[in-house]
Formats: structure tokens, sequence, C-alpha cells
């Protein structure tokens, strides 16, 4: 039993550390993911390193062909259209549904993870925007808003997409240089709409306000290319 447990607990490590790599640009799309060299980078097993990728491909941020392997998930126009498409529709009415079936300690929840997120820069340390802990509070944010559904596929099934939408947020640009998605680039007032009308338990202001944060990725490119 403690030898399968600390298989589980390698698992696990090398999903984080895979996942990361991949929403932060450090494993491009497209690029083949293979046993031996993710097993010496990580310093786990190959049966570590399959298990996490399996896991990775049921989130759609690793795909897989027979007697192709492992590669992180390609990103097209086409991909991003039908992506921002099934959101719209998924995660609006899991947000409907979490207005109708969340209490007030869900009401709590979603308020302490806007706080966050509204507090937490734009930029890391390093200059770059956005930086990972604004990345993960706004994610945060986004699920806490879903978590007072009480369908857990339904909410499962947007945490999905909304794990595949981080992919393609890392590689999303303005389409002019000085373009922003946002009129505030960190979207701390489209945000707050959104909270205001969580709270107000307005489901359909709530949910036209979250369709339009998502509908902001069609003003965005794509651009996977590596730097000249």
């Amino acid at each position: 039993m403690a030898r399968g447990a600390g298989q589980q607990t390698r698992s696990e490590a090398v999903h984080d550390r895979i996942r990361a790599d991949i929403l932060g640009g450090r494993l491009r799309p497209g690029e083949r993911l293979k046993f031996p060299e993710l097993s010496e980078r990580y310093g786990v097993s190959t049966g570590a390193v399959r298990e996490a990728l399996l896991r990775l491909a049921a989130k759609n941020l690793v795909s897989s062909e027979p007697h192709h392997g492992f590669q992180v998930t390609d990103l097209t126009p086409r991909g991003l259209a039908e992506l921002t498409d099934a959101r719209s529709e998924i995660e609006s009415l899991a947000l409907t549904r979490a207005i109708s079936d969340g209490d007030l300690a869900w009401e709590g929840q979603v308020l302490a993870a806007h706080h966050t997120f509204e507090q937490t820069p734009l930029a890391d340390d390093n200059g770059d925007e956005p930086g990972e802990a604004w990345l993960v509070a706004h994610a945060d944010f986004h699920t806490a808003l879903l978590a007072g559904c009480a369908n857990r596929r339904l909410r499962d099934l947007a945490a999905s997409l909304r794990e595949e939408a981080e992919l393609y947020r890392r590689w999303l640009r303005p389409a002019a240089p000085d373009a922003h998605a946002f009129a505030d680039p960190a979207g701390h007032e489209e945000h707050r709409a959104l909270l205001d009308a969580v709270m107000a338990r307005d489901s359909e202001q709530a949910a036209a306000v979250l369709r339009g944060l998502i509908a902001l990725t069609a003003e965005l490119v794509l651009d996977t290319e590596p730097p000249a």
C-alpha cells in the first residue's frame, strides 16, 4: 500500500510540474513528450510520467495518437473558436446553477477569491504580463464562482474547458501591439461587474458578463512562433 501511495504522490507531483511547464510556455504547443526525456527531466519513473500525461490528456493539455505518443496540445484558430463557443455555453450554465444552488458559505468563498485576484499584480517580479501569481488568482476566482453549482459533472466539464483555455491564454496576443483585451489590462472592471451580478443573485446579468469576458478572446490572435 505504501508503495502504491508513493507512486501516486510522484505521479501527482510530476503532473503538476508538467502542467506548470505547459502553461508557462516552457513546453510549447505541438512539442513531442518522450517518456525517457521527461523521466530524466523530472527525476521520476516512466510509469509516473505516463500516468501524469494521461491525466493531462483528460484535461486537453496533452494529446496522443497511436504510434506517435504524446505531445503538448497543438493550438489552432479553429480550436480556439470552438473552445470559446463551448466555454460560453457551459460556463454560463454552470454559473447560473451556482447562483441558484450556492449558499452563504459559497458567497464568502467567491468574495475572498475576488479580493485575492483584485489585489494580485498583473505582472510578476520579472515584468512578465500576466505573471504566474495573477494567472493562479484569476483561475481561483473563476473556480470559486462555479463551485456553488450542485451538478458535479457540469462543474468538472466547465473546469476542463477553463484548463484548456489557460493554455491558449499563454499564447494569445492583442491584434495590435498597443491594444488590450480589456480597457483595464488586468480586467478588474469586468470582473467586478461579474462579482456584483453574482452577489445580487442576478443570474441573467452574471451570465451576460461572463459571456462577454469569454468572448474577449475573439479580439486576440494566436502567436506560438518561437521568437526570432
